[in-house]
């Protein structure tokens, strides 16, 4: 549920931003870093747009392949697969190439972010969008403190690491270092989101919610996700930075 919760909040968020900006209909070049599986590259090529992912895991992108192909022709055409780091992207790609450049859940993983974030802000024409999702260092004590972790919770507090779901020593970030980060890559922040306020401490085996009761979650996700003081202590941060 976390997971269809995340990219459906996501989704909304980045159409939000779509559609203030660039006028209806039209084709965007797209760059996906980190894709993973490509759900969100496949859902933007499904809307018309020209988009490449970018992936390092060899598993990530054999499952990416194989969505793709179940696609019909005229989206397999839209999308471009590359192997490769988010750290690279200079090597693969000319400056100015992309209106919209996504970095989701990916920047937990980079000890040193800012060369990265710069690279991808190259990777942006003049008025271009940035999309990141990370992990909030402000709330890294909510989820141990609400599972009654409190030793896990004392320390969540001194240090930006933590150990994610699968086992891995992972990094969060916070919302002013990105966003100083941001105005030194010349794509200041413009608009930014809590994401999953209230659902970050389901479990991963509960059971699907009716479509109903989905859609009040989600409406819950979107409100708090806009409102202070709750998207402060989000477990996810959805920044948009606009290139200048």
């Amino acid at each position: 549920m976390r997971s269809i919760v995340r990219q459906e909040l996501v989704s909304r968020q980045l159409d939000e931003q779509l559609t203030s900006r660039y006028p209806v209909g039209q084709r965007l070049r797209v760059l996906d870093v980190g894709m993973g599986r490509g759900a969100q590259a496949l859902r933007l090529a499904r809307a018309g747009h020209t988009v490449t992912g970018l992936e390092s895991d060899p598993g990530m992108m054999a499952s990416a392949r194989e969505s793709l192909d179940a696609e019909p022709a005229g989206i397999r055409e839209r999308v471009r697969l590359v192997e490769g780091d988010g750290l690279q992207t200079g090597v693969h790609f000319l400056p100015g190439s992309f209106d919209v450049v996504l970095c989701h859940d990916v920047l937990m993983y980079v000890e040193e972010p800012d060369a990265m974030l710069a690279g991808l802000g190259r990777m942006l024409a003049p008025g271009g969008l940035l999309s990141l999702l990370v992990r909030n260092a402000d709330a890294l004590a909510l989820r141990p403190g609400i599972a009654g972790d409190w030793a896990g919770a004392l320390d969540a507090f001194d240090s930006p690491t933590y150990t994610n779901k699968l086992g891995r020593p992972v990094r969060a970030d916070r919302l002013s270092a990105l966003t100083a980060t941001l105005a030194g890559i010349a794509a200041p922040l413009g608009t930014w989101y809590g994401v999953c306020v209230f659902s970050d401490h389901m479990s991963d085996d509960v059971e699907p919610l009716p479509a109903a009761e989905l859609e009040r979650l989600l409406a819950a996700e979107d409100r708090a996700g806009r409102t202070e003081p709750y998207r402060g202590v989000a477990a996810l941060l959805h920044l948009c930075g606009v290139r200048g």
